[in-house]
């Protein structure tokens, strides 16, 4: 049986802009099926309903890139109505999935009212985890990028690249020009980004498709790679430069730098209304990660320059 894999199956939810935003793949043949990414407790009746519809019966793995709420807080009730599927997660947030207590609490934190939206995950029965080595054998490759979040993988099938959110927020646009926005939540670690990035562009042979959990397909995951790698020192030299001139205003001042002199971000204006309404929201974000780092590392600069 031949299919044409991945399939793409949107998550949106009911919030300004959450429309081709979230995405759960699936890859299905004879001998192996499998998901990435099942995404929020929220849609995951609409999942379970999606794959039914394309004769779905049986997964062999759940794969998540991480941990965060938007990724994998239906995996629970994924694998309650598929018994047989396992599934695979970095080390790090196995505890989370299993007691999900704490990754709900600081959810809520971080998320603010997008969390009830989303969903509390219940908890993943420990028994139905798989090691790298068992989906290695099945020649799914797991590598480490723990740029986003220090739980956070990605995977590569055949031609595909699945990269969680290694490269950012990708916005397909109708006139075929390229949007793409880093993702750094508050813990960010510009050493960390990067080098996972360089993990991914040291691939050989390199894939030739690119499946962005936010949001999409394309080819040329090299390039794409590239240009987040330069998009991320971008972002922090320009945030840098603006702090040092001032504080006052800072994310309208950072928005209207970037959108003049970064390529891709530049793309904004061409942004549906409500999309540019949630990119605003997850400016804020990634400007929060990115002064997060900026002051961390200049506090360790004055003590080790007194």
């Amino acid at each position: 049986m031949e299919h044409e894999n991945p399939h793409l199956i949107d998550l949106d939810q009911p919030l300004p802009g959450y429309r081709k935003f979230l995405s759960c793949w699936l890859w299905r043949a004879d001998d192996l099926t499998f998901i990435v990414d099942p995404g929020p407790m929220s849609t995951i009746g609409h999942l379970i309903a999606e794959l039914e519809a394309r004769g779905v019966t049986c997964l062999d793995y759940v794969l998540v890139t991480h941990i965060h709420l938007d990724h994998s807080g239906g995996a629970a009730e994924v694998l309650a109505a598929f018994p047989d599927a396992r599934l695979v997660c970095h080390e790090s947030g196995v505890a989370h999935l299993v007691s999900p207590d704490k990754l709900w609490a600081g959810s809520q934190r971080v998320l603010g009212k997008v969390a009830p939206v989303y969903g509390k995950p219940a908890p993943v029965p420990a028994e139905r985890l798989a090691s790298f080595a068992e989906v290695l054998a099945r020649g799914i490759k797991v590598i480490p990028t723990p740029g986003h979040a220090p739980h956070h993988m990605s995977f590569v099938f055949g031609d595909v690249l699945f990269a969680g959110e290694v490269a950012g927020t990708r916005c397909p646009l109708p006139d075929g020009r390229r949007y793409l926005r880093p993702a750094t939540p508050p813990r960010f670690f510009l050493d960390d980004a990067l080098s996972s990035i360089d993990r991914l562009l040291a691939l050989d042979p390199m894939p030739t498709r690119f499946a962005f959990a936010h949001y999409g397909m394309d080819g040329d995951p090299r390039g794409w790679l590239l240009a987040a790698r330069e998009q991320l020192v971008r972002w922090v030299d320009t945030i840098r430069s603006l702090i040092a001139q001032s504080r006052d205003g800072l994310e309208q001042r950072l928005f209207d730098t970037l959108v003049s002199i970064d390529p891709l971000y530049g793309s904004w204006p061409a942004l549906d209304g409500d999309i540019q309404q949630r990119e605003r929201h997850f400016l804020r974000n990634t400007l929060d990660g990115m002064l997060g780092y900026i002051d961390a590392a200049r506090k360790l600069e004055d003590r080790g320059n007194p």
